[in-house]
Parts: C-alpha cells; sequence; structure tokens
C-alpha cells in the first residue's frame, strides 16, 4: 500500500512538472548573477514561478547572454524580451525628468533615497515612463551612491577638481555638474574606463563602490573620495502588452513577487557596499597606493553648494515642482 501511495505521488509530481506553462517571461540583464541586480533577478525568477504555480515561466539571462547594454530596450519595446533592468540613464532620451536622478546632492541619504523612489515623485517619474509605447515601469533597483576618484592629487574641495578630466556617462546634468566646479567632462563607454584611465586619456571618475572595485579602478586611481554626491540606480520595466494579457490574479503574483525582489536587491546592495569599503580598505593599508577621503559634512556642504546651481538649468526639461517635491521629501 505504501509504495503505491508513493508511486501515486510521484507520479502526479511528473504529471505536473510536465505542464507547460500558460505564460513565458523572458528576463535580460547585463550584468553577472552574483550581484545585487543578478541575485534579485533569481528570486524573482523562483518567486514569480512559486506563487502562479508554475503558470509563468520565467526565464532569466544575465551578462548580456540575450541582448547587450545597448540592445535591451529594443528588444523590449519588440516583446523579444519581456522584463529588463537598465541604469536610469538609459530612460532620459524618452522621458527627460529622469533626469532628476543625476543631479548632485539632491538625496540626502539612502533612505531620503527610498522615500523619493517609493513616493509620490517616484510613481511621477514611472509614468512618464509608461506614456511610451510597449513599456511599464515596475520599480527601482539600486545600484550605490556615486563618488569621485582621481590619479592626481585627492578630491576634497570643489577646487581640486578644477582643470581635471572626468569620464561621465552620457548626460547633461553630469556634464554640467563637472563644468561647474571647473572639471572636463568626458562621455566614454564603461567598457573604456579602464584603459583611459590607465592611459591618461582621463584623470577621473564616478562611480559607485561596485563599480570602481568590480571594474579594478583602484589599480589605475590613486585617490577615492567618499562623497556621495550622486546617485545610479536602475528602472525595472516590463513590457506592457505581455502584462496586459496576463490574468488579474496573475498580474498580483507578478507584482508581490517583484516588491519582493526590490527589497532583497536593496539589502544585497548596501551588503555588497560594505564588503567592498572593507576590501578597498585592506588593499590600501597593504599597498599604499590608494589614498580614501572621506567628505565632513561641511565639505560636503561646499560640493552641494558649487553643484546645485546647476538645477535651473534643468528646471524646464525635469519640471522645477518636481525638484523641489524630490528634495522637500521627508
Amino acid at each position: 500500500m505504501k509504495k503505491l501511495v508513493l508511486g501515486t505521488i510521484a507520479a502526479a509530481m511528473l504529471s505536473t512538472s510536465g505542464l507547460a506553462a500558460d505564460y513565458t517571461m523572458k528576463v535580460s540583464h547585463v550584468v553577472s548573477a552574483s550581484t545585487p541586480k543578478g541575485k534579485a533577478a533569481d528570486f524573482f525568477e523562483k518567486r514569480v514561478e512559486e506563487l502562479t504555480g508554475g503558470k509563468i515561466d520565467v526565464q532569466v539571462f544575465p551578462n548580456s547572454q540575450l541582448y547587450g547594454d545597448g540592445e535591451e530596450m529594443k528588444a523590449l519595446v519588440m516583446n523579444n524580451v519581456q522584463l529588463i533592468m537598465p541604469s536610469l540613464s538609459k530612460f532620459t532620451s524618452i522621458a527627460p525628468q529622469m533626469q532628476l536622478f543625476d543631479l548632485p546632492f539632491i538625496f540626502r541619504d539612502k533612505a531620503h533615497l527610498y522615500n523619493v523612489m517609493d513616493g509620490e515623485v517616484g510613481k511621477t517619474l514611472k509614468s512618464f515612463v509608461d506614456e511610451k509605447k510597449q513599456m511599464m515601469a515596475m520599480d527601482y533597483w539600486d545600484a550605490g551612491f556615486k563618488h569621485f576618484s582621481s590619479s592626481k592629487q585627492p578630491i576634497v574641495t570643489p577646487e581640486d577638481a578644477k582643470g581635471l578630466k572626468f569620464r561621465i556617462q552620457s548626460s547633461k546634468v553630469l556634464e554640467a555638474q563637472f563644468k561647474a566646479v571647473g572639471g572636463n567632462p568626458q562621455v566614454l563607454p564603461f567598457s573604456e574606463v579602464y584603459s583611459a584611465l590607465q592611459q591618461g586619456v582621463v584623470d577621473g571618475t564616478e562611480n559607485p563602490l561596485s563599480n570602481f572595485y568590480t571594474k579594478k579602478f583602484h589599480e589605475v586611481q590613486s585617490n577615492l573620495t567618499l562623497s556621495n554626491h550622486g546617485y545610479l540606480g536602475y528602472l525595472v520595466v516590463m513590457n506592457s502588452k505581455f502584462w496586459d494579457k496576463l490574468p488579474k490574479d496573475l498580474q498580483a503574483n507578478v507584482a508581490q513577487a517583484m516588491k519582493e525582489a526590490t527589497e532583497l536587491e536593496r539589502k544585497e546592495s548596501a551588503v555588497e557596499d560594505a564588503k567592498i569599503m572593507e576590501e578597498l580598505t585592506k588593499y590600501s593599508k597593504e599597498t599604499g597606493k590608494l589614498q580614501i577621503v572621506e567628505l565632513t559634512p561641511e565639505q560636503k556642504e561646499q560640493w552641494k553648494k558649487a553643484m546645485s546651481v546647476v538645477y535651473p538649468q534643468f528646471y524646464d526639461v525635469i519640471g522645477e515642482d518636481l525638484i523641489k517635491k524630490a528634495i522637500d521629501t521627508k
């Protein structure tokens, strides 16, 4: 009898696992599965399949296996992939208001940042993306605050940036912020930054700790300033046609899985930052090749005063009211 029961259970499990899912969701991203973004994507895959009872088959493709950094958006619009999570800067051409995230010193700390993202301002910004065809903004993921680095002098005051060539992402805000302190911003693909630093094409960068460390910029930069002056994050977007064809109960399951994945990603980002800071501090002490400077509140205020002069330049593009709402968010 026991064998018969076990055999029946096994047969039932096989028949259930063999059933084809009702929907297939391809998820593409460009980083390693071991990063906070990669871990959250894998968690989302498992959680969606759990919550939907296998009705949605989620397939995650990390490390640009499916589409590269410059191909994802088009692939999403074509519904060749159903979910991506590009950096926020990728959306500024279709929703210029997203440049709010590039404004220097607009976020006081992580708590303020998350309150902006998860509150009225964040929802308004997502609505500008939602207006575009075939695209639905789901949630914000975290890459971390950006810090200055240099192969020349330590960057402590705004005067230290004068004349230095800084690599930046393509962004009018980032260009303006460095020009405001006398720097010379240079737009370069991220893949070329290490060699550009090595060869002296540029003198410095602004990056979250994760980018700075994993790309080994500490090998070609002698100074790191913990400035927290800017922010780098991601926006998770889904193909709207795919979303619309899901039944309401499955939409609720996907939304719940995304909420949990976002919480995980943000926690993992904080954990990663702490680990990397330990490694960089150890490298600095053991080799003496990297000087790490942490700005005092007074020094940060100097930088904020020098760089925030760029805000009015973007009132028309981003919206003065939206910028003020972000600043005033508790």
